[in-house]
């Protein structure tokens, strides 16, 4: 293997140099393709192919080499804040809209909604806290929220993507029915 190596050695590394600009990424490749053909020898069919097997491992090395050296852009330190604070501020706005909406269910949904939602009591400690068994409270807390989503997509437009709510805007015309 050693002779045949050296009569490729050369023509290899200007096979690699023509494709890798990094000099010092170039002799590592080189070697990369000398382990690779010196522990695969054997699965070399016939010693006539011997070149064009030795160019195909170096083909592979390259794309490894790029793959794993694949240059990153960075983005611009404020198109993150950005993108961050518009999820916030529609959080925001929704919050200060939810509340009214959720004062104006009836009492037996409002008050079981407030006290899992809003302060965050498990559902256990909202049916101690209002006399009611487990699964009354979990009954009144979800058919709280489906008619808190009710009055919240009459009201208004909300836009969610992957990270919850994005966007938000009131309905036109909705200003005397919505709080």
């Amino acid at each position: 293997m050693q002779t045949h190596w050296q009569q490729h050695k050369t023509q290899l590394r200007s096979y690699i140099s023509k494709r890798v600009d990094d000099p010092a990424a170039v002799d590592d490749i080189l070697q990369e393709v000398y382990i690779k053909a010196h522990t695969k020898l054997h699965q070399l069919k016939a010693q006539g192919s011997l070149t064009g097997w030795l160019y195909r491992i170096a083909y592979n090395v390259i794309m490894d080499h790029f793959r794993a050296h694949k240059p990153l852009d960075e983005l611009p330190d404020d198109l993150a804040a950005v993108e961050a604070d518009h999820g916030q501020n529609a959080h925001r706005e929704m919050a200060l809209c939810l509340r009214p909406l959720i004062e104006q269910l009836p009492e037996s949904y409002r008050l079981p909604l407030q006290l899992a939602e809003l302060e965050g009591l498990s559902q256990q400690r909202v049916a101690d806290r209002l006399g009611l068994s487990l699964s009354g409270a979990k009954s009144r807390i979800q058919r709280g929220r489906a008619k808190l989503r009710e009055r919240l997509t009459a009201c208004c437009d909300v836009e969610i993507g992957a990270g919850g709510v994005i966007g938000f805007e009131r309905k036109p015309g909705t200003e005397r029915q919505c709080p």
